[in-house]
């Protein structure tokens, strides 16, 4: 048995590049986790690729609409180590569901960090990767150990950057439910500057310059239909704020203090 914590993120940038052939985005963004966690408990079974999955939301499905349990069905098909074994996981629900903060995609990269521990490393981090970009564009995050990073293809193409440890986050959820691919159908997008805004910050690695330039391209759809969303953004700023934004497909806003 083990017990492992799946952090959120937040994204402090997010450019939508263009859109790919099989039905994903690419994506600039830079990414970083954050002391709110989901908590997963997994029991080894026997039973051949079994997949038992309990959590404290009952609104959460446990079937293969699951991510986490789609990641561990994953895991031990690719599994030689696994065979014969199966798998009982029990999660702890603390990040909002459809909030823009990774909560899914986080279960699943944990789910396959705590497999491919329990079964002795099996996989490389590049095998993960590859597991998880099959499951989701944000999984390839939580499958790596860096708490920060820019991202490019739909994610999963990372390079680590210095994680943030001198400012806290504010978290304001208005408890709307946002789904990540009505956002992406009804997003149009702009024409792509030949120069990243990420370009400095990748060149020097300087935290409070690269602040500045927090931008998600998603807000444009998901505040136009749920106006709250703005009035979080402006409470924040009232209350102090350096800077707000909308994380990820929203609808959470988090505020940098």
């Amino acid at each position: 048995q083990i017990t492992l914590q799946a952090p959120a993120k937040i994204n402090l940038f997010l450019r939508v590049v263009g859109r790919r052939s099989d039905g994903y985005h690419d994506l600039e963004t830079w990414m970083q986790k954050l002391q709110l966690f989901d908590t997963i408990t997994m029991e080894i079974l026997s039973g051949d690729g079994e997949v038992e999955f309990s959590c404290s939301d009952p609104h959460v499905p446990a079937d293969q609409a699951n991510l986490a349990v789609r990641a561990a069905k994953a895991y031990f098909a690719a599994s030689d180590k696994g065979l014969g074994y199966g798998v009982r996981m029990y999660l702890e629900k603390k990040i909002p569901v459809a909030a823009g903060l990774g909560g899914g995609s986080s279960d699943a990269g944990t789910v396959l960090r705590g497999l491919n521990t329990i079964f002795g490393h099996e996989f490389s981090e590049e095998t993960l990767i590859a597991l998880a970009r099959s499951l989701g564009a944000d999984v390839p995050f939580f499958v790596v150990d860096h708490d920060a990073v820019i991202a490019h293809g739909i994610g999963d193409i990372m390079y680590p950057v210095n994680s943030i440890d001198d400012c806290s986050f504010v978290l304001v959820n208005p408890n709307i439910f946002v789904s990540t691919a009505w956002v992406f159908q009804n997003l149009t997008l702009t024409r792509l500057s030949k120069n990243s805004k990420l370009s400095c910050f990748q060149k020097h690695k300087t935290v409070s310059s690269s602040l500045m330039e927090m931008q998600n391209d998603l807000e444009q759809v998901t505040c136009a239909t749920y106006p709250e969303i703005d009035r979080i953004k402006g409470s924040l700023l009232a209350a102090g704020a350096s800077k707000v934004l909308m994380s990820g497909s929203g609808p959470t806003v988090f505020g940098v203090f």
